[in-house]
Order: structure tokens, then C-alpha cells, then sequence
């Protein structure tokens, strides 16, 4: 077994004391609204990447430079930008005045106080047929940012629906990086991890709408749901809508949002010509800090696991358990260490499926059931970090349009990702694997 280096994971450690330190002290401390909100999660990554940077002084800085290079030059890092810079230039395009044009629409025919499980419900299709939890999360969450306004409802709430949404979609989706790497990693047919994972997470999404009911009836509304609103305004949204449904690239998605949003704003005078590219600009300009972020920690990542220090903690965790059951609660929290550390679960899948197959073979696991656990608890964790992608979009997307929201009020409503864990701890411990690799084979 390769011998690991734990102190590698040091940047890690100091990046969740900084974080989770001056946030706590932020908020319950010192007071200060938005505590959280108002840490800058870039600088206190930069520490972080300096901490790796000063590790391991044998290997040369230039070649430390070329480490980080390859690992921000990953295709799922790119993509992601590219992903965070198209949704923003959307949300600067359109604006607010098209969303809330969605939301009036939305609660002129849909009675107010199911409002909420209609942003859930709208999310998990959208993300199923697009493949992605991020791009899922900026087209919706401006909707659900006006929702909230338009109807009374809290903004952590509407916001966690629409997050909760996007990730059972993209632990379902054929699509997704998640499925592909999962299935890639474990040699397993993509329909066969496909039924493993619905049966496991159908009953969370059920639970998840009844929680949402259950809140919604009993709500206060204070605010109106009758307001008037613009039909053309919703073409922009229609489209990213329905062409997500359909399962068109998020990519040609975002293009089309677009260009259909700058021809209607100019042309019902909403946006001034002049003004458009200004908009863009501001839209593009309102991702900066989630981008960065996910170039850090990609960064960070590479040097850690450069120095050994992924290897050191996959050791620690195979070390621990013995039996089958243990051995998918071990995949679990493997996939799940990996992506805290990486804030990525594509990449934490992708880090976790050499030594996941091993331990497959070890405890006689199936290959779709060990995809299924890599997918699905790498969601979950996704789904709730407070510095993860989904969670900096959504807020991102919240300021973009006028509104502060924080990790730390959203998770409380975070409903879904940790029924899912229920439901997989279930699955694991009392639903048992009944088809192991050997069957596989044969």
C-alpha cells in the first residue's frame, strides 16, 4: 500500500479553521449580520494555497506552479467557469424584472402556499434533464428569489428547494459528471447505477415534498401574489426552462437565455442599448468570487494530492472498516471526506474510485452499488458544504439581484441532501446488497 503523507491535508485544516472560526465569530461573537456572508472566501482560500505552496520545500516552487496548472486545467474546472461566467451574463441580461415575471406568472396560476414545492419539483426535472446541479441553481434560483419577494415565504427556504432540486437531478441524470464518472470509475452500465440510485432517492424527493407541504400550510403568506407582469418577459426564462427539460447543453441553454433576453429588453425598452453590454458586464462580474474559488481549490487540491496527502486519508479510511456493510458506509464517508476537501463532487469521485474498487473487490460489492454510493454520498455532502459550487451560485445568484442570503440559513432547509443520507444509510444497513461482484462477472 502506498505510504500517504497526512500532513499534506494541512491546508484543509487550516482553511475550515479560518472559515468556520470567523464566521462563528462574525455572527455569534461579534454580532454582525450576515456573519458568514461576509467573510471573503477567496482571501481565506489564498492562505490556504499559501500553506500548500509552503509545504514540501524539496519540490521547486516552478514545479509546485506546474502542479496547480495542470489541476485548474482540468476539464471539469473549465467547464464550470465557463458554466458560472454564461449563468452570469444571463442574470445580467435579463435581470429582475424577467424573473419576477416567472414568479407572477408562476403564483397567478398556482395557489401561493404551494409555491415553494413547485420550485423543488420544477428543479429536479430541469437538473435531471440537463445533468447539472450548478446550472440548474442559476437559472432557478432568480426565479425563486422572486418567489420569495412576490409571496412571503423565507428566502433560505425557497433557495434550499431549488438547491435540493438541482442535486437530485444531477445524482439522477444520465448526463451528469457525476453518473459518467462514477460509472467510468467502477466499469458499470450507467442504467444499472440509474435503478440503484432511484430507489434510494425517490423516497428522499417524496419525504422532501411532504416536509415542504407540511411548512407551506402551515405559513403565514403576508405578501401579495397578484401582481401584473410582462408575457414577453418570460420568453428568456421559457426557453432555459424547457430546453433544460428536453436536455439541450446548458451551454446552448444559456446562449439562447441570451439572446432572446438582450432582443427583449431592448426591444420592450426595459434595457437601453447602450446599456446592455453594461449589464452583461455586471452579470459576468457578480460570479467572479464563485469562479475563483473553484480555480483555488482546484489549485490546492493538486498540491495536496501531489504531497500524498489524499493518499494518507483513503488509507486511514479503508484501514477502519472491516465487513460489507462498513465497506459501503467506508465508500460513503470516502467519497464524502473527498469532497469536503475538494468542494467538487465530480473530482471527488473521480479521486475516490481507484481505492473504491478495491474495497469493492474486498468486500464482494457490486459495481453498480458502489457507483451508486460514490454518486449519491458525494451529493450529499455537495449539497450542504456552505463553500461548495451549488451553495456560492445560489447566493451568488441571490446578490445578483439585490437579495443577501447566507450559507448558514439556507442549510436548515437543506431538506433533501440529508434525507438522502437517511435513505442511503437505510439502503446500507438494512436493504442489503444482495448481488455481489462475483454475480457480475458471471
Amino acid at each position: 500500500m502506498e505510504k500517504g503523507n497526512v500532513k499534506a491535508l494541512l491546508p484543509i485544516g487550516v482553511f475550515l479553521v479560518l472559515y468556520l472560526g470567523l464566521g462563528v465569530l462574525f455572527e455569534y461573537g461579534m454580532g454582525i449580520p450576515m456573519g458568514f456572508y461576509n467573510i471573503p472566501i477567496v482571501v481565506i482560500f489564498l492562505v490556504a494555497l499559501l500553506v500548500a505552496c509552503v509545504q514540501n520545500r524539496k519540490l521547486p516552487f516552478d514545479d509546485k506552479l506546474a502542479v496547480m496548472g495542470r489541476g485548474i486545467g482540468d476539464k471539469t474546472i473549465v467547464t464550470m467557469a465557463l458554466i458560472f461566467m454564461a449563468a452570469g451574463i444571463f442574470v445580467g441580461t435579463v435581470g429582475r424584472d424577467s424573473a419576477e415575471s416567472v414568479a407572477y406568472l408562476m403564483l397567478s396560476v398556482i395557489p401561493a402556499e404551494f409555491s415553494v414545492l413547485v420550485l423543488f419539483v420544477v428543479s429536479c426535472f430541469v437538473s435531471l434533464a440537463m445533468g447539472t446541479s450548478v446550472g440548474t441553481i442559476t437559472l432557478i434560483t432568480p426565479i425563486a428569489v422572486a418567489v420569495s419577494a412576490a409571496s412571503g415565504f423565507d428566502l433560505p427556504l425557497c433557495v434550499a428547494s431549488v438547491m435540493g432540486g438541482a442535486m437530485f437531478g444531477d445524482n439522477l441524470s444520465f448526463i451528469s459528471d457525476t453518473t459518467i464518472a462514477a460509472c467510468q470509475g467502477q466499469g458499470c452500465q450507467m442504467k444499472d447505477k440509474f435503478r440503484e440510485n432511484f430507489k434510494i432517492a425517490v423516497p428522499a424527493a417524496l419525504a422532501t415534498l411532504a416536509i415542504i407541504l407540511a411548512l407551506s400550510l402551515g405559513s403565514d403568506i403576508n405578501g401579495t401574489v397578484s401582481h401584473d407582469y410582462d408575457l414577453i418577459q418570460l420568453v428568456p426564462y421559457l426557453i432555459v426552462l424547457v430546453g433544460g427539460i428536453v436536455g439541450v447543453n446548458v451551454f446552448v441553454v444559456l446562449l439562447l437565455g441570451i439572446l432572446s433576453g438582450s432582443l427583449i429588453m431592448v426591444a420592450t425598452g426595459a434595457t437601453a442599448a447602450t446599456d446592455l453590454l453594461a449589464s452583461m458586464g455586471s452579470g459576468a462580474a457578480g460570479m467572479f468570487e464563485t469562479t475563483m474559488v473553484a480555480v483555488l481549490v482546484s489549485a490546492i487540491c493538486a498540491l495536496i494530492r501531489e504531497y500524498g496527502g489524499f493518499t494518507a486519508l483513503l488509507n486511514g479510511i479503508k484501514s477502519l472498516f472491516k465487513s460489507k456493510k462498513g465497506g459501503q458506509l467506508g465508500m460513503g464517508l470516502l467519497v464524502g471526506a473527498m469532497d469536503i476537501a475538494t468542494a467538487n463532487n465530480t473530482v471527488a469521485i473521480v479521486i475516490a474510485n481507484p481505492i473504491a474498487a478495491d474495497m469493492a473487490e474486498t468486500y464482494d460489492i457490486s459495481r453498480r452499488k458502489t457507483a451508486s454510493i460514490l454518486d449519491t454520498f458525494s451529493c450529499v455532502f455537495q449539497g450542504i458544504i456552505p463553500y461548495g459550487a451549488q451553495m456560492l451560485v445560489a447566493i451568488s445568484a441571490a446578490a445578483e439581484l439585490g437579495y443577501a442570503v447566507s450559507a448558514f440559513q439556507i442549510i436548515p432547509f437543506l431538506f433533501y441532501p440529508f434525507l438522502l443520507l437517511a435513505s442511503s444509510l437505510v439502503f446500507i444497513f438494512l436493504v442489503p446488497d444482495k448481488r455481489g461482484r462475483e454475480s457480475e462477472k458471471a
